[in-house]
């Protein structure tokens, strides 16, 4: 690929492409390698044992974690799946009032933080909750706990079904609607016709979005920590094991991140089996337009929709509400005040600054990098640019807290001491959230022509100045619209940076969810709004730069 003295040309793409390559090889498949064999290795002695993974799966309070973490992501995949593919056939076939609105309130709870979610949910139906004590004192009636299973699948399932929505509805754009027509001329009409010929169309796009929800429910700390209550999945035990008052074993800790990994990896590689074998092009010439009905159909219809939306979105709401209470103590009390922002502001104005600090910073370099190496999978293909597209995904596989401890457990010696830095965070940060600018600036320079740049190299502009003045400018909207994606997951991240941060490197998601643990609600509310606000405008944003109403995830 370089060539300089026996043909070997080096030319700035190739420099490009081996920094791209180096810096993934140290600080993604290095550390893994290192957790790997850390998760190998005896705590007091050092040498390589299975004993970390005898004692998991031979002591029932850790391999019950297991089984739980497989029923919670199996319920709520099943149920996301109920949830998502009807409201995307009834939003993509019936003509729906507001639905831009509604789909932009289904976006905005989608990007929240799931912590923000689990801690509403237990302020309105928690023992002390507004709602259960209404239901209690006034109605005489006793709400199912909030806590452990119920609580956890019900804050994941309200979370995570906008993925499936988003990826059915995309999918259904692209039909062609003269296939429901024939479908009908058969003779196969309502039900029939969704299960015989739209179903098995989409079921490779509901695959991939399934997978992403398993991923998701699999990988998420905050939601079961705040609200499990001794419903224990892997990501926590994970946590008390590596940082927890009760682990402090990092060896055992790597171990059970590798058995994580290699569950996410093959559930992975299993969706693309299937995927593969269920492939299907279609023409959307004539796509599917949203119909205008009447009656009974039309108000269900509507009233499916609004429900829904309501109730996923009704933890931001709750969230901005209480944060204008005035609290006594960690007690909410009758009144309106600005206090938990004020106290926000004067001790936790340093979490804040942080937040935007290291998020400006990490979409810096995600913007750089993720132009640069999108333009060498697209462009410049090689056995390099194809590692790299595997390095691109390979995030989508790992947890957060996973990537913590491999970042914690590389670097947190000489001669690469970045543990307890702003920079440990930083990488952590990049290597995450870097796939949503690559591909969507891998999608813009796809529909560039090549002739354009041609044009400009038959000009006498070289390569590398080519893409600066011609390509670059052409990539802008969707470089810029991938990074503001980037930047709305770096600032609500949680899993890595709780493993990662120092008493000066906290966040205000760290903040949130020290808040909540405390009970100090009111701040917790205040930190959790100026967090939501900051999404919803960084949205717009998005919205405004991409031109589109749709966000590919």
């Amino acid at each position: 690929m370089l060539r300089q003295a026996k043909g070997y040309r080096v030319d700035f793409w190739s420099m490009v492409a081996l920094i791209s390559f180096l810096t993934f090889g140290l600080f993604l498949v290095y550390p893994f390698l290192n957790l790997i064999i850390s998760g190998f290795r005896d705590t007091e002695t050092g040498a390589l044992t299975l004993a970390n993974f005898i004692r998991f799966f031979s002591r029932k309070y850790y391999y019950k974690s297991l089984i739980n973490s497989f029923i919670v992501t199996i319920c709520v995949t099943t149920l996301v799946v109920l949830i998502g593919v009807p409201l995307a056939y009834i939003t993509s076939t019936i003509k729906i009032k507001f639905l831009r609105v509604a789909d932009i309130l289904i976006i905005i709870s989608l990007l929240s933080p799931p912590f923000i979610g689990a801690y509403s949910w237990i302020m309105l139906f928690g023992r002390a909750g507004v709602i259960t004590k209404f239901l209690s004192s006034v109605l005489h009636i006793q709400f199912p706990s909030i806590y452990g299973f119920n609580g956890i699948m019900m804050v994941f399932v309200l979370k995570l079904f906008p993925y499936i929505y988003m990826y059915t509805k995309g999918a259904l754009k692209k039909m062609d609607a003269s296939l429901g027509e024939a479908a009908e001329s058969l003779g196969y009409h309502g039900l029939r016709k969704i299960t015989t010929i739209m179903l098995p169309l989409i079921l490779p796009t509901i695959l991939a979005g399934g997978i992403i929800v398993f991923m998701r429910a699999l990988a998420d700390f905050g939601t079961p920590q705040l609200i499990g209550e001794g419903y224990m999945v892997l990501p926590v035990i994970i946590y008390n094991e590596f940082i927890g008052e009760s682990g402090g074993s990092a060896n055992f800790a790597a171990a059970i991140s590798v058995i994580m990994m290699l569950i996410a990896g093959g559930v992975f590689l299993i969706q693309n089996y299937f995927a593969s074998r269920r492939n299907y092009v279609m023409s959307s010439l004539n796509p599917i337009n949203p119909q205008k009905i009447t009656g009974i159909k039309n108000v269900l219809a509507h009233a499916y929709v609004y429900i829904l939306v309501f109730i996923a979105t009704l933890p931001q709401i709750t969230v901005v509400y209480t944060s204008f209470l005035k609290t006594s103590g960690v007690i909410f009390v009758k009144g309106f005040t600005l206090d938990s922002y004020i106290n926000v502001y004067n001790k936790m104005g340093k979490s804040i600054f942080n937040t935007f600090k290291f998020g400006l910073i990490a979409i810096a370099i995600i913007i750089i990098f993720g132009m640069l190496i999108s333009y060498i999978t697209v462009r410049r293909k090689s056995v390099i640019s194809k590692i790299l597209d595997l390095f691109i995904m390979f995030p989508y596989v790992i947890p957060g807290s996973v990537l913590g401890i491999t970042l914690l457990l590389s670097f947190n010696s000489k001669p690469l001491m970045l543990s307890g830095t702003i920079l440990i965070l930083i990488v952590a940060y990049v290597i995450r959230r870097l796939p949503y600018t690559v591909r969507s600036s891998a999608a813009i320079l796809r529909q560039i022509n090549t002739n354009i740049e041609e044009a400009s190299i038959s000009l006498g502009y070289p390569p590398m100045q080519t893409f600066f003045k011609v390509t670059m400018p052409a990539m802008l909207p969707g470089i810029f619209s991938g990074a503001i994606l980037s930047w709305i997951t770096v600032i609500n991240e949680l899993s890595s940076t709780l493993i990662l941060y120092t008493g000066s490197t906290a966040t205000m998601s760290v903040a949130i969810y020290q808040e909540v643990m405390r009970a100090s609600y009111g701040t917790a509310a205040a930190l959790s709004t100026i967090l939501t606000v900051t999404t919803i405008i960084s949205l717009m944003c998005f919205f405004k730069l991409s031109g589109s109403e749709d966000i590919s995830l």
